[in-house]
């Protein structure tokens, strides 16, 4: 059974640190990205992929599964043809925003050493 839908992804089972429980949910390369992506607000699949070209939308669809497992974003499917599908945080994944905003920070300051 997957990690994200059996729980276990939030535990820090190998270390026993709360670190390791965030970057389980969170960790990764497309995860983080695609969640400071929807900081904003709502966010259609396809201007997701356009928002990270270089993740294949395989990869953006299993990052997007694991979060909606993890409680950190929601699918909004509307009973349209052709379907439409958007994400959006939860007010659970609303908490990341600190978070984001401080490795984002991190990163411009990093890049501009």
């Amino acid at each position: 059974m997957n990690d994200s839908v059996s729980g276990t992804r939030r535990r820090a089972t190998k270390t026993g640190c709360a670190v390791e429980a965030t970057m389980s949910v969170v960790g990764g390369l497309w995860k983080p990205v695609l969640v400071f992506h929807l900081l904003d607000g709502r966010v259609r699949f396809n201007a997701l992929c356009r928002l990270t070209p270089n993740a294949t939308p395989r990869m953006i669809t299993l990052q997007l599964r694991e979060l909606e497992a993890d409680g950190v974003i929601r699918r909004i499917v509307y009973p349209e043809v052709p379907p439409r599908v958007e994400y959006e945080l939860t007010p659970f994944g609303r908490t990341l925003e600190p978070v984001l905003i401080s490795l984002r920070d991190w990163g411009e300051a990093f890049q501009s050493r």
